[in-house]
């Protein structure tokens, strides 16, 4: 814009141009506590699972659904993005109407996973016992028959194990740092598939921190506290028995009882 001079000049200076503020600071926000108010519209990615136990009133198998979704935050000032469970369903009707505090259970484990403290819920819930007797199933990482102390904490390490594949949580059940959380993320979308807990025993097996299970022709020794101890083997499928109130069982698999 032109201004008209009405005065004699008797000096200058050149004005400096305005330096633009600085973009202010992103809030730190961590993206594994983000409260997630209710499920989004649309489709998420799942895993479905079944689930094979054997308790007291026999094997028994159902099928759980975890479902996931990308979910942000804000760490060291940028944007990062990482994976959450936010929806954990148990179809109807896989078992008897006295069962159905399993409905129950997964509708308060999807709140938690929502409200950032899933972690800690599945943790609680494998503690819960019951008086019927233990519950075998899975395997441990020694390959040896994992036992639980009721049905709830058997199908709550089963959850814990959908996670570990996942990428979501190791292997015993403990929360990864959301750094590895953001980096498996990025893999995710750069490989075009998620995080496998055997890329990561691939690279220990290479620099020799881990035996693969069944790698060696050496027994493996099976640590203290890891399961009850075996009392003699199954006249039925050879497998493993172990005393439950007070009389041999088979938990191998078949469920065959030397009391009937």
């Amino acid at each position: 814009m032109a201004v008209e001079i009405t005065s004699k000049i008797v000096g200058y200076r050149i004005k400096q141009q305005e330096q633009a503020a600085p973009a202010p600071e992103l809030p730190e926000e961590d993206p594994l506590t983000v409260r997630i108010p209710s499920r989004p519209e649309g489709t998420l990615e799942a895993v479905s699972e079944k689930i094979s136990y054997v308790g007291a009133e026999g094997r028994k198998k159902v099928y759980l659904l975890v479902s996931f979704m990308p979910v942000e935050g804000v760490m060291g000032g940028r944007r990062v993005v990482i994976e959450r469970p936010v929806e954990f369903f148990f179809p109807s009707g896989q078992l008897s109407s006295e069962h159905q505090w399993i409905t129950a259970t997964m509708r308060s484990l999807s709140l938690a996973a929502r409200g950032g403290y899933v972690t800690q819920a599945v943790a609680d819930l494998r503690k819960v016992a019951w008086d019927k007797g233990l519950v075998r199933c899975g395997m441990s990482r020694w390959n040896k028959p994992m036992f639980h102390d009721s049905e709830v904490a058997a199908i709550a390490w089963s959850i814990q194990q959908i996670l570990y594949r996942r990428g979501f949580l190791d292997q015993d059940g403990n929360q990864v740092p959301v750094e590895t959380l953001v980096e498996r993320y990025a893999h995710r979308m750069q490989h075009g598939h998620a995080w496998q807990p055997e890329e990561a025993e691939a690279a220990a097996l290479e620099q020799g921190a881990v035996e693969p299970i069944g790698g060696s022709d050496a027994p493996v020794k099976k640590p203290e506290g890891s399961g009850p101890v075996s009392v003699g083997n199954c006249p039925e499928c050879r497998g493993e028995l172990i005393m439950m109130d007070g009389c041999p069982t088979c938990y191998a698999g078949c469920g065959w009882s030397k009391c009937g």
